[in-house]
C-alpha cells in the first residue's frame, strides 16, 4: 500500500475523530470508511495501528468496544496533512456524523459490560454517561452468564425507560 492512500486513510480518522463532538469506536469508523469503500478492513487496521503507535490517536477499550480520540499531536497533523482530504470525503465523513448523530451519541454514552466474579457469579457494569461523566454507574451481581447478557442488552435498548423510573421513583 502506498504511503500516500495510508496517509490519507490516516487523515479522514483524525478528521472524524476531530469533526465528532463524541468519541467515535473503531467499528463507527469501520462502518463509513468500509461502506464507501474507500479501503478495505486490514488497510484500516494497519491505519488504526500507525495512528497509536504514532501518538495521533488514543485508545480506550470500554466493555467491547474500543474508542479512539485524536490527541493534540493528531490535531497538529491534521492541520498540516488534511488539506490531502478530497472536499467530497469531507462532505461525506459530516454527513455520516450529522445522519448517524445520535446512534453516536448513544453508543459513546451507553455503556455496559459484565465479567465473572466467581464461581457461579456475574457482574453486570452499566453506564450512562454525559458529557463525557458518569450520570449513573450501576453494578449488578448476578447467577449467570445469560442473565447478565440480557441485562447488558436491555440496558443498551432500554436506558432512557430505565434512568426516568430512577429519577422518578428517587424524587417521590
Amino acid at each position: 500500500m502506498s504511503s500516500r492512500y495510508l496517509t490519507l486513510y490516516k487523515m479522514i480518522v483524525l478528521y472524524m475523530l476531530k469533526r465528532c463532538e463524541v468519541p467515535l469506536s473503531k467499528s463507527q469508523i469501520y462502518d463509513f470508511i468500509l461502506e464507501k469503500e474507500y479501503t478495505t478492513f486490514l488497510t484500516l487496521q494497519e491505519v488504526f495501528a500507525e495512528l497509536v503507535s504514532s501518538e495521533l490517536v488514543l485508545e480506550k477499550t470500554v466493555g467491547n468496544r474500543t474508542f479512539l480520540e485524536i490527541t493534540a499531536e493528531g490535531e497538529e497533523a491534521l492541520k498540516f496533512f488534511g488539506n490531502r482530504i478530497n472536499p467530497a470525503i469531507k462532505q461525506q465523513a459530516d454527513e455520516y456524523l450529522q445522519t448517524n448523530s445520535l446512534k453516536l451519541r448513544n453508543e459513546a454514552s451507553i455503556l455496559s459490560e459484565y465479567r465473572k466474579t466467581g464461581d457461579n457469579e456475574y457482574t453486570a457494569h452499566l453506564i450512562a454517561k454525559e458529557n463525557g461523566q458518569n450520570i449513573l454507574d450501576i453494578s449488578m451481581p448476578v447467577p449467570t452468564e445469560e442473565i447478565a447478557q440480557a441485562i447488558c442488552g436491555n440496558w443498551q435498548k432500554k436506558n432512557e425507560e430505565i434512568y426516568r423510573y430512577l429519577i422518578e421513583e428517587l424524587m417521590r
